[in-house]
């Protein structure tokens, strides 16, 4: 996490990442931060002028921190705040001989080559002598790295923002974000002593159980490492054997085949149809759960007692003879095919899951890859359709990645990845 001066460093760092390119690009040309209506701004004979206008929660962080404090409003952490900082770059210069649109043009390419600020930029940017007064600044130890974009604004969102500055002319200008700035509170937290020990629990019907705890998975039947619906999950821990056991996989409650008091079995590929139809590819928690004596699975809907999660990641798998997979493709440029590729996996993918399609070309000459989005799913399929652009022909590798998990490639004799694929011709 960043300390206060995290806001001023970002700016401070945006500056220096700027003269740096400018100065090749635009001899004589400086960067300044001044509101665009300082008379030092607006008599800038050629340069570039950062201000920073706005300040908003950033959207993915905005509840990142919401438990802090217990009901009594006793912190428990230390609280944090994700912000994105918004700019407004203004270019200056002789119109005659195109200063402003060369300065926009150098300030759009060194944002494109270094979007984001490194550990070594920020930690240059603090041991500047002119900037002592960011010594303390805390950015470079922030885990989030933060990242430059183009922000969306029209030209209205543009008359707006110089509607601000009374009586000052409008000049040439782009806007960039900076995402995300994290800034953490010095109020430090506190927290309870770990539990000693756990008690038992009744269901309410004579039944006692202590809670179940996963202290290992191991998986067998592994796709070159990767786990897949064909694998066999062996979970080891205390307290794992119940007479009704059910193992959580995300959102999917399955039946293990085997249950011990310290250890659970699950072989993926036995499941009943509409468990293997729940299972979903991604990071998914793996849990046991232990549903109160005489209740159903389906209609559980209290006293079920639970364990600790942990990771698991599902790959999908695509057959490896290429079956699963169906491409059609035109030539729209010489030696480029527009298209589209339909992939099936063994497992079904929800409308909402994040799916791409990595293609990597065999070609010995000059191998490309490329990386395509799936289309939108309005239901729950096993087929994935991605639209292809641009593609040189090749015999390409095929991976599928769902949520961040990947298909598996088989490898030859040789050692050598050589299955699924897909020719382009």
């Amino acid at each position: 996490m960043s300390n206060y001066l995290a806001i001023a460093t970002v700016t401070a760092a945006l500056q220096r990442l700027l003269q740096t390119s400018i100065s090749t690009d635009v001899p004589g040309a400086n960067v300044t931060t001044l509101r665009p209506d300082n008379p030092a701004a607006m008599s800038l004979s050629m340069g570039i002028n950062v201000y920073l206008y706005q300040v908003t929660p950033n959207p993915a962080w905005r509840n990142a921190d919401l438990r802090t404090r217990r009901p009594k409003g006793d912190l428990i952490k230390h609280g944090q705040a994700g912000l994105d900082l918004h700019y407004l770059l203004t270019f200056y210069g002789n119109e005659q001989e195109l200063e402003p649109q060369r300065l926009m043009g150098s300030a759009i390419k060194t944002l494109v080559d270094q979007p984001t600020l490194t550990q070594k930029s920020i930690r240059e940017t603090i041991a500047n002598s002119n900037l002592s007064f960011l010594a303390r600044s805390t950015l470079d130890d922030q885990s989030q790295v933060v990242q430059f974009i183009p922000s969306s604004i029209t030209t209205e969102d543009l008359s707006r923002i110089w509607s601000v500055f009374f009586q000052v002319p409008y000049t040439l200008s782009f806007a960039y974000q900076g995402m995300a700035v994290l800034i953490e509170g010095d109020k430090p937290g506190s927290a309870p002593l770990p539990i000693r020990r756990r008690q038992f629990i009744d269901d309410g019907v004579g039944n006692k159980s202590t809670r179940p705890v996963i202290e290992q998975v191991d998986v067998e039947n592994t796709s070159e490492g990767a786990v897949t619906a064909q694998s066999r999950l062996i979970i080891k821990g205390r307290n794992l054997w119940h007479s009704q056991v059910q193992v959580q996989i995300g959102a999917a409650q399955v039946t293990p085949q085997e249950v011990s008091p310290t250890q659970v079995v699950v072989d993926l590929s036995a499941l009943s149809g509409a468990e293997r139809r729940s299972l979903r590819a991604g990071v998914q928690g793996i849990q046991i759960i232990h549903l109160a004596a005489g209740r159903q699975r389906a209609a559980a809907s209290g006293g079920e007692v639970e364990s600790n999660v942990e990771p698991l990641v599902l790959c999908p798998t695509i057959s490896r003879d290429g079956q699963d997979m169906s491409s059609t493709t035109e030539e729209r440029d010489e030696d480029r095919h527009w298209g589209d590729i339909a992939v099936t996996i063994d497992m079904e993918i929800a409308p909402t899951q994040r799916v791409f399609l990595i293609l990597n070309g065999l070609a010995e000459h000059r191998a490309e890859s490329y990386i395509f989005r799936a289309s939108r799913r309005s239901s729950n399929e096993r087929t994935a359709r991605f639209p292809l652009e641009a593609v040189a022909p090749d015999r390409y590798l095929v991976r599928v990645q769902i949520d961040g998990a990947e298909s598996p490639l088989w490898i030859n004799d040789n050692e050598e990845y050589a299955d699924p694929t897909v020719v382009i011709p």
